[in-house]
C-alpha cells in the first residue's frame, strides 16, 4: 500500500525517494518537494536566454538553444547522478513535467538508469498540496499566554508519542514581535505549505494532531485559507503558569540576543506599547534590566492573547491553572485530559 506521503507526491506510481528536481536555482528555492535533489539542466541565466528565443523566434530554435547548452553537460548529468543515485532509481520532475525533465529522463535510461517522470510536474504537486491542506485534519490548539512554552510543550507531546505540528519551527519564526531573533531566513510562503503538508502525510488524520495556537501570519508566513480556517474553528485546551515563570522563561529565551535586535522589535510594537509604556521599556532594556522589558511587553501581549481568545469558533476542551512549568509535566496533562 502507498504511504499518504508518496500519493501526495506522485498518486503513488513510483517510490518518492530518489527524487530528481531539473528546474533551475531560482525555481527551486521559491519551493520544492521536500527531500527532492536540485540538479537543475539550465542556471538560471540559461533559462531566461532560452525563454527569451522562445518568446522572440519560437519553439524550434529554443530546443536548438537549449541543446547547445545542454550538450556539453550530457556526460556531466550522467556521472554526476550515478554519485548521488548509486541505486539508479530516479523520479525526475521539472515545472509541468515537460521537455526538461523528459530530457534528462532520456539520456539516464541510455545510461542503466530506471527512471520515472513526475506527471504533470511541480505544478501538480502544488496542486495536490492545496487539496490537501484542506483537509479535514482533527486539529486540537494549545492555548496560553506568552511566556507559558507552548512550544515546549509541543515537544513534549510529541516526545508522549502524540502527533504535532509545530507551525513555528516550520515557518522559522516564533510569532511575536521578536519572533525573528535567533531563527534562521524564514521559507518562502509556497515552501512552507509544502512543509507543513509533508509532515501532515505522516500522521492519521483522523486521530488528535496538537498544534500551537498562532495567528494568521507568522513573520511574512500567512497560513494557507482552507488550513487556517480549519484551525480557526478547531477546539482547543488553554493553560496558564504563574507570571514569574513567564518572565523568567522570556528572559532566559531572548536575553542574550543582540541588544539593537531587542531594541528594533519593541520599536515595532510601539505604538500599541504606548508612547510612556515604550520609552520605560527602552530605558530597561538599555540598564540591562530585562525583567521590566518583559513586563512592560506581556501586557499588551496578554490584551492581544484574550482578544483573541474571545473571537475562537471551536470549543474550549479544557482550562488549567498550572502552578509550575516544566513543559514535560503539562504536556502529560494535556495528554491525560485528551484521553
Amino acid at each position: 500500500m502507498k504511504t499518504k506521503k508518496e500519493l501526495l507526491v506522485n498518486e503513488g506510481k513510483f517510490p518518492t525517494i530518489n527524487l530528481l528536481d531539473v528546474r533551475s536555482p531560482l525555481e527551486f528555492s521559491k519551493g520544492h518537494i521536500p527531500g527532492a535533489i536540485n540538479y537543475p539542466l539550465f542556471s538560471d541565466d540559461e533559462r531566461a536566454k532560452v525563454g527569451t528565443v522562445y518568446k522572440q523566434k519560437g519553439s524550434d530554435l529554443a530546443i536548438i538553444e537549449g541543446l547547445k547548452i545542454v550538450g556539453p553537460k550530457m556526460h556531466e548529468i550522467v556521472t554526476d547522478c550515478r554519485e548521488i543515485f548509486p541505486d539508479k532509481k530516479i523520479l525526475v520532475h521539472c515545472w509541468r513535467g515537460g521537455m526538461r525533465s523528459n530530457s534528462v529522463s532520456w539520456l539516464l535510461n541510455q545510461a542503466g538508469f530506471e527512471t520515472n517522470i513526475l506527471q504533470g510536474g511541480y505544478k501538480a504537486y502544488r496542486a495536490r498540496v492545496r487539496e490537501f491542506l484542506s483537509g479535514p485534519f482533527k486539529l486540537v490548539i494549545i492555548s496560553g499566554t506568552t511566556g507559558s512554552g507552548k512550544t515546549d510543550v509541543l515537544h513534549a507531546l510529541k516526545d508522549l508519542g502524540e502527533q504535532v505540528i509545530d507551525l513555528e519551527g516550520l515557518a522559522c519564526h516564533k510569532g511575536s514581535s521578536f519572533g525573528a531573533i535567533g531563527q534562521p531566513e524564514q521559507p518562502s510562503i509556497e515552501q512552507f505549505e509544502n512543509n507543513l503538508a509533508n509532515e501532515l502525510t505522516e500522521y492519521d488524520a483522523e486521530d488528535t494532531i496538537w498544534i500551537e495556537d498562532e495567528s494568521r501570519r507568522i513573520g511574512k508566513i500567512n497560513m494557507e485559507d482552507h488550513f487556517w480556517n480549519q484551525m480557526k474553528r478547531a477546539d482547543f485546551v488553554s493553560y496558564s503558569i504563574p507570571e514569574e515563570e513567564r518572565v523568567k522563561r522570556l528572559v532566559a529565551d531572548y536575553g542574550a540576543f543582540d541588544f539593537e535586535e531587542l531594541k528594533q522589535s519593541l520599536i515595532r510594537i510601539g505604538k500599541r506599547l504606548g508612547p510612556q509604556h515604550l520609552k520605560g521599556a527602552l530605558t530597561s532594556l538599555e540598564e540591562g534590566n530585562l525583567e521590566e522589558v518583559v513586563k512592560t511587553c506581556l501586557v499588551y501581549y496578554d490584551k492581544t492573547y484574550n482578544y483573541g481568545q474571545s473571537k475562537k469558533q471551536g470549543k474550549c476542551l479544557n482550562k488549567f491553572e498550572f502552578d509550575y512549568s516544566d513543559p514535560r509535566m503539562i504536556a502529560q496533562e494535556l495528554k491525560n485530559s485528551r484521553q
